[in-house]
C-alpha cells in the first residue's frame, strides 16, 4: 500500500495529534486536513456500488463518525479523534480497494495538501495549549 498517514498503521487519536502538533495545525488547518479526507472516502465511496449501498448513508452528516463534534480533551482532539473515525474506514476499506496507481495519486495529493497547510500556518496560528495534563478529559 503507499503511503503512511497519521491515521494508517497502529494509530489512535492521540497519534494523530501529534502530527497535528508537530506540524503546528491550528484547529482551523486541522478541519482542513479532515476535510480533504473525508471528500476523498465520500466521492470514492459514491462511485463504488457496494460501498455506497453500505456506507453512504455515513456520509450525510458532515463530519464522519461515532465522535463527530465530540471534544475530548482540553487539547482540542476533536479533529484528531475525528480523523481516526475517518481514517479507519480509509485505512480498512477504501485504500485496499484502490489500484496502485489510485493509492500513488493519493499520495502525491496528500503532499501538495499537506505542503499547502503549512503555507498557511501564519495566518492560522496555532494557540498554545493550557497548562493542563495531556489526559485530563473537559
Amino acid at each position: 500500500m503507499s503511503g503512511h498517514y497519521p491515521f494508517s498503521g497502529r494509530a489512535n487519536r492521540v497519534t494523530v495529534f501529534g502530527f497535528f502538533e508537530r506540524n503546528l495545525l491550528s484547529l482551523q488547518l486541522q478541519e482542513q486536513y479532515y476535510k480533504w479526507w473525508y471528500d476523498l472516502a465520500k466521492n470514492f465511496i459514491a462511485q463504488d456500488a457496494g460501498l455506497k449501498a453500505a456506507r453512504g448513508v455515513d456520509f450525510e452528516h458532515y463530519p464522519y463518525g461515532q465522535h463527530a463534534e465530540r471534544n475530548f480533551h482540553l487539547h482540542d482532539y476533536k479533529w484528531a479523534t475525528a480523523m481516526i473515525d475517518l481514517g479507519a474506514l480509509i485505512d480498512k476499506v477504501i485504500l485496499p480497494k484502490m489500484s496502485d496507481e489510485q493509492q500513488h495519486k493519493v499520495e502525491h495529493d496528500h503532499e501538495i495538501m499537506l505542503k499547502g497547510l503549512l503555507a498557511q500556518r501564519e495566518k492560522a496560528p496555532r494557540p498554545e495549549p493550557p497548562e493542563v495534563g495531556r489526559y485530563r478529559h473537559v
